[in-house]
């Protein structure tokens, strides 16, 4: 059985350490709202039966429909080799409709910029808890501290810390639900409220009603990342742990609820119902826990974002970045200048917004695009499975009906801070539209030749002894997607810009598979003992270090006798001194020779300004400086007409 298969056959069991990991990773986001979504939603409005009831009756159900029906019973089963999140997603059905891009580009984009949100609203929340002490403590140095304190750690790797995220979560989910139960005791009469016509009376009858949607979202902001997270937790444990969380959260919202009615009829709704329902000798130790479940919320959101970035920058939507592994955790991974613009972003939403409540009014606004982005994908999934097209077409016209609601109701925070969020998202889209059809354009463009018709002059080549030797084996990156051919490029480079002789040519090529943890590779030998190219196909998860893969693909060959790495020098070779190795890589720079069409123009030359600030391949795939030469040569697309001149000869 494949590495994969046990991976994904491991994800199917239910355990406890499983359940442990589970709570600690993927609901520190969902399992904050408590701190924020009922104080959105009431804010300052009179306090009536009717809001509080039917705020209660929206939230219970938007769990119910968006989080526990869409996601956790549907959603989970569109697995990649156990693998989640949009991009996994978007893997399985990309092959069908080109045009499926698009939704996984806007998803992949508005779910990292909405997500610079959750580490300031959640830390300011739990830390303006402070001010039920000490109501004029300054909270925003605090929550700069925390925020700058958790980002700097990130290089170190979360390994020691992350162990504690269960159990620290455990507890806060406990107390949750412990304080719900002392809010709701004696005003039972609050669980009518999962009556769903509660619900409808406070969107249709209460003066607009329909717009505290917006609030209400806040509830199931995280419901993507129970999604994202799911090769690291496994679908029947994120099931079994979602049963404990979302009856912690329900008591929570509705002991919540409890306290709000307890308040005199008309009473402006200015109170934190969640600190509320501390007794004050527990104030202390309530507001610690919380602290740390937001710091917990926070990281779940980094390692995230790391794996969403990562992921795209594999599927040639985003500059190739520095990846750091920390540790030996698989799948953890540090990509620092994601962190640091992370932290730049959390510290500027901090400052911008000041208090959490101005917080609300940006948050959920991208996500929602996320969520209608992954039922436009799973709709194509599920007519890939060949599901019934009643069913199909019921869960469509259901949720976009759902989820189109609440897009419209947070349109409504869009001058109220959601434009910060949006203005992210469409920047973060341009730039994996770009980087996109820019790797598109320039392989439309790249001219490739039949391998075989260069194979006797690679051989003669290899041979000319009045030629000196460039290197004992010569690499090149290859990015043909057949064996049989090669880029003009690289023959270029090897019989024109400066003959290389070698005693072995080697081509490789990466190809990034539709699964997330495949990896294999497979030997094309054009020359015996000259002349090879070698495919790695690795899962669009996978670390794409071509250097140790390489190592590891020649070591068999030697084993298996189909080359000789040894010194071709009789002077070393004696001594069984190993011959050299040199990586050649093609850098290719936009001529001016060009003359494109407008859109094609914009579209390369922003790549190349982005491309600027991006990882070079050669540190990218691993290489040793010190035996890599880039080579730059100009990417002719489109010539320019020839000029018309003519020679002036003196009598």
């Amino acid at each position: 059985m494949s590495e994969g298969s046990n991976h994904h056959h491991h994800l199917q069991k239910l355990t406890t350490g499983g359940l442990l990991v589970t709570l600690g990773i993927i609901y520190g986001d969902i399992g904050t709202s408590p701190l924020y979504v009922l104080k959105a939603i009431v804010g300052t409005k009179p306090i009536t039966e009717q809001l509080v009831l039917g705020a209660l009756s929206c939230v219970f159900w938007t769990l119910t429909i968006l989080t526990t029906l869409k996601y956790v019973i549907i959603t989970l089963r569109a697995d990649n080799k156990g693998e989640g999140g949009i991009f996994s997603l978007y893997t399985l059905v990309r092959r069908t409709k080109g045009w499926l891009i698009f939704p996984a580009i806007i998803g992949g984009s508005t779910l990292l910029a909405d997500g610079l949100i959750t580490p300031p609203i959640s830390v300011s929340s739990a830390v303006e808890g402070l001010r039920l002490i000490k109501p004029d403590i300054p909270t925003i140095p605090i929550v700069l501290a925390i925020l700058t304190i958790l980002f700097i750690i990130q290089q170190y790797g979360t390994k020691i810390v992350g162990a504690t995220f269960g159990p620290m979560m455990t507890i806060w989910f406990s107390m949750l639900a412990v304080l719900g139960l002392i809010g709701i005791w004696g005003h039972w009469y609050v669980l009518k409220a999962i009556n769903p016509y509660y619900a409808f009376q406070l969107l249709v009858n209460y003066p607009g009603g329909f717009w505290l949607l917006g609030g209400v979202f806040l509830c199931t902001t995280g419901a993507e990342a129970l999604y994202s997270d799911l090769g690291h937790c496994g679908r029947v444990n994120i099931r079994v742990s979602w049963t404990y969380v979302k009856t912690a959260l329900l008591l929570n919202y509705f002991g919540q609820g409890a306290r709000l009615l307890a308040l005199p009829e008309g009473h402006l709704g200015t109170v934190d119902p969640f600190f509320q329902l501390m007794p004050n000798w527990f104030l202390p130790t309530g507001i610690f826990i919380a602290t740390i479940a937001a710091i917990i919320a926070s990281q779940a959101l980094i390692t995230g974002s790391y794996t969403l970035v990562a992921e795209a920058m594999r599927l040639n939507l985003w500059p190739k970045l520095k990846i750091v592994y920390p540790t030996n955790v698989k799948g953890q991974m540090y990509i620092p200048s994601i962190n640091w613009l992370l932290w730049a972003g959390c510290v500027a939403v901090t400052l911008y917004f000041q208090e959490s409540s101005r917080m609300e009014g940006a948050y959920g606004v991208s996500i929602i695009m996320t969520m209608l982005m992954t039922t436009l994908l799973l709709v194509h999934y599920f007519v890939l499975k060949r599901i019934n097209p009643t069913l199909i077409w019921g869960y469509m016209i259901f949720y976009f009906f759902i989820e189109g609601m609440f897009l419209v109701s947070n349109a409504n925070k869009f001058l109220n801070g959601g434009w910060v969020t949006v203005v992210i998202a469409a920047l973060l889209i341009f730039i994996m539209w770009v980087w996109h059809e820019a790797t598109a354009l320039k392989k439309s463009f790249t001219d490739f030749s039949r391998i075989d018709k260069y194979l006797p002059q690679l051989n003669d080549l290899s041979n000319d002894t009045s030629i000196p030797k460039y290197a004992t084996h010569l690499v090149y990156l290859s990015t043909a997607e057949s064996e049989n051919f090669i880029e003009k490029k690289v023959t270029y480079s090897i019989f024109k810009k400066f003959p290389k002789r070698a005693d072995t040519y080697w081509f490789l090529h990466v190809e990034t598979t539709d699964e997330p943890y495949g990896m294999d590779y497979e030997v094309f030998t054009h020359v015996p003992q000259k002349v090879f190219r070698i495919v790695f196909r690795l899962g669009f998860r996978m670390e794409q270090r071509l250097l140790p893969l390489f190592k590891k693909a020649v070591e068999d060959m030697v084993a298996n006798g189909e080359v000789n790495t040894m010194s071709r020098y009789p002077s070393l070779q004696k001594y069984k001194i190993k011959g050299d190795v040199r990586y050649v890589i093609i850098d290719r720079y936009l001529s001016y020779e060009n003359t494109l069409p407008a859109y094609q123009k914009f579209i390369l030359e922003t790549y190349y300004i982005i491309k600027n600030f991006s990882y070079h391949e050669d540190r990218l795939f691993g290489l040793d400086s010190s035996f890599v030469e880039v080579e730059s040569v100009p990417m002719v697309l489109s010539k320019k007409k020839s000029v018309d001149i003519k020679r002036v000869r003196r009598s």
